[in-house]
């Protein structure tokens, strides 16, 4: 039997997070059929959409990055709200983490959250945790006590940390966030980043710098595995979640992304891919 390939599995031995992008037993493979770019895009996966704030120079897990700064929050790859700890300037390592704080996992892949009363159509919520629990280990439970913990909540835009990162931490939800990107949100909230940012994405796509929006252009950086304790596996999967579409963020009408002989593909919003799945596994 096969064994099953999964991309990208790092221990982030710094920051504390352990980074999954998602599997795929071939290069195109998905659980379920993609979204067409037109009816549904990246672009509302952003914390503040419209917005592009300051550019700033950092390190995340000692790694150089760049964020934005806005409305006094960090905001990286467009819908990933970082913290101070997580994100140390200028020194080139990542701040230590606070004693007694767990790592980026959640433990024992048990979520505990809260639904802000405010938060309309919160069968978005609901609809996307029972996806996750019908078809990966994480289990979500309704928090009582527990000092580590998400809030889902509205939001400008749709945006979540990255990992679990102590205490109470948000999923932000503005009224155009389906179930879907609230399942991406989620994806974020266990640690993921986007698919497109691998180490390895080169070898995939092309990524078309010309046609992307200015001030978004760091939505396509990748995220180096260098210096942490893992490194890029299998391929590239075009139908996780956690991928953008051939459009996204495009200025032009012209593709971002493409294939490496110049094809372009859609955005998936509907649900978790079999890769997503088995990187899933094997992170928790």
């Amino acid at each position: 039997m096969r064994a099953p390939r999964f991309s990208r599995l790092a221990f982030l031995a710094t920051l504390g997070t352990f980074s999954v992008f998602s599997c795929s037993k071939d290069q195109e493979s998905a659980a379920v059929q993609p979204v067409a770019s037109h009816q549904q895009d990246a672009k509302v996966e952003q914390a503040y959409p419209g917005q592009t704030g300051e550019s700033q120079a950092g390190y995340l897990g000692g790694q150089p990055i760049e964020y934005r700064s806005i409305n006094g929050e960090l905001i990286y790859e467009g819908d990933i709200i970082l913290t101070a700890d997580q994100v140390a300037k200028s020194t080139g390592t990542a701040r230590p983490e606070s004693a007694g704080r767990t790592s980026g996992r959640w433990p024992s892949a048990v979520v505990y959250y809260t639904i802000d009363a405010a938060l309309p159509n919160q069968a978005r919520v609901t609809d996307a945790i029972a996806h996750w629990q019908a078809n990966t280990p994480i289990r979500f439970v309704k928090r009582t006590t527990q000092a580590n913990y998400v809030t889902f909540r509205v939001g400008s835009g749709c945006s979540s940390n990255i990992g679990m990162v102590g205490g109470r931490q948000y999923i932000n939800l503005a009224s155009g966030c389906t179930t879907g990107n609230n399942i991406h949100e989620i994806g974020h909230a266990l640690g993921l980043f986007h698919e497109q940012t691998r180490n390895d994405r080169d070898t995939y796509v092309n990524i078309l710098t010309q046609n992307i929006q200015s001030g978004y252009e760091s939505n396509f950086s990748k995220y180096s595995a260098l210096g942490y304790g893992g490194t890029d596996y299998g391929m590239l999967d075009f139908g996780s979640i956690m991928m953008y579409g051939s459009f996204s963020f495009s200025s032009n009408g012209q593709p971002t992304i493409t294939k490496k002989d110049g094809s372009t593909f859609n955005i998936q919003r509907t649900g978790l891919s079999a890769g997503d799945k088995t990187g899933i596994d094997a992170m928790y």
